[in-house]
């Protein structure tokens, strides 16, 4: 019988089966072995309500709570504390249901949370645009690829082999559905003519700082637009993108009042300079003045396929992380500069005490004796895996095992959040292999 909870009626199914060409509905899955169409689950017997609540909470409390590890694991997804402003703030009901502030009367709060966010990033960046956010990092790059390529109307994107693996793949993934080309370069080698962007990481995927003038020159020299993928909690104290000449700068604002939380929610920032506003993907929302001169917030720009005609628009990313962008803005409000510069001098230097303990020990060494922020890599006496392992029946989360790309090494990541005591016995427990 079927459910009353479908709305098609039997005449509705057998009008849709008299078009697809069927005449019932074991006709249309006939192509369906029929040992796995009427599979017997051996599923157990209902629970009350009651009793799948006491079920759930027993299969939770499997989880390893890492709350009381210390972690030294980034790669790309960073932990760092989060002020209870923030979670006071997008904990607010009328905050954390909001989607997408479709009616401007009665999402003046929304607005305003994603006006804010989008200022405070300007002056993060020292860029001149920011949208409303888009999903995370990695996407935000392929994003600015393609706007590269639009902007220059070139097909060749060309990206370091010093960002982020898995950056590179989004980046190929979305170029290819444009039927444009990725180029994977090393930044000491030319770029052909061709190319639309050069895209930079700095700090790049194994921590080191790059020269980015130089780069940005680089791609000048070949009337292409440079592409910089930063970490915004180093720009508290390095140069930001709009120091150096960068024409887009996108980011992972996770670091930015945001938890790790297995891996997402991320947040795509994404700053262009103000000549580029019209090819920038996703939203932005502007200040204005209603009809008794009082301050108000708007959409002032939505180029995306929701919106406007396909044809017209420049991408159809179909949200603006609102609520996350909302926990970055707290945060950076929060902190202030000097507070933002505290955490990024209090991860250099504990990163660096950490570096230097571990090159000391026989059988490691730092992999780039490079300048570097947060990250570093270390090339270990054994596996990777079978340190992280130890390391974790020690209560220590360990590095990111990159011995896929450099023989047995690991790359390591010290935030605020490192002591120096954690720091000290994954010194200690490395120094017993």
């Amino acid at each position: 019988m079927p459910s009353p909870y479908l709305p098609n009626t039997d005449a509705d199914r057998s009008a849709m089966l008299r078009e697809i060409g069927v005449g019932s509905i074991e006709e249309l899955f006939q192509d369906i072995p029929e040992r796995l169409r009427h599979a017997q689950f051996k599923l157990p017997s209902p629970l009350s309500e009651l009793e799948i609540k006491k079920e759930l909470s027993r299969l939770a409390n499997r989880n390893v709570s890492l709350d009381n590890y210390a972690c030294f694991l980034g790669g790309g997804s960073y932990r760092h504390f989060i002020p209870g402003t923030v979670e006071h703030v997008i904990g607010r009901s009328e905050l954390y249901t909001a989607y997408t502030p479709y009616q401007a009367e009665v999402s003046q709060g929304t607005l305003q949370g994603t006006y804010e966010y989008q200022s405070l990033v300007c002056q993060l960046t020292a860029m001149e645009v920011s949208n409303a956010g888009m999903y995370d990092g990695s996407t935000a790059a392929a994003e600015a690829a393609i706007m590269a390529c639009v902007i220059t109307k070139r097909g060749k994107v060309a990206v370091s082999t010093t960002v982020n693996p898995t950056y590179r793949e989004v980046i190929s993934t979305y170029v290819k559905g444009r039927n444009l080309s990725i180029e994977t370069v090393e930044l000491n080698s030319s770029l052909s003519s061709d190319c639309a962007c050069l895209v930079v990481q700095q700090p790049n995927f194994f921590g080191y700082l790059e020269e980015m003038e130089a780069h940005v020159e680089k791609a000048r020299d070949i009337g292409a637009l440079f592409i910089g993928i930063v970490d915004p909690i180093s720009l508290g104290m390095f140069k930001p993108p709009g120091h150096y000449g960068a024409d887009i700068a996108v980011a992972d604002g996770q670091a930015l009042g945001n938890p790790t939380s297995f891996g997402g929610p991320g947040l795509g920032v994404f700053t262009c300079r103000q000549e580029y506003l019209r090819q920038m993907p996703g939203r932005i929302v502007g200040k204005t003045v209603d009809v008794e001169g009082k301050p108000g917030y708007v959409m002032t720009l939505v180029t995306r396929e929701q919106y406007i005609r396909r044809e017209r628009a420049t991408s159809n990313i179909c949200t603006s992380e609102a609520l996350m962008a909302l926990a970055a803005a707290v945060y950076l409000a929060t902190l202030g500069k000097r507070g933002l510069r505290q955490v990024a001098e209090l991860c250099y230097h504990k990163a660096h005490y950490a570096a230097e303990k571990i090159a000391n020990l026989k059988g490691y060494s730092l992999v780039f004796p490079k300048p570097f922020f947060k990250e570093f890599a270390i090339r270990c006496p054994i596996a990777p895996s079978q340190i992280n392992q130890a390391l974790f029946k020690e209560g220590i989360v360990g590095g990111l095992d990159i011995s896929h790309i450099i023989d047995d090494s690991m790359l390591l990541c010290v935030t605020e959040m490192d002591t120096k005591e954690e720091i000290d016995k994954l010194v200690e427990i490395l120094g017993a292999f």
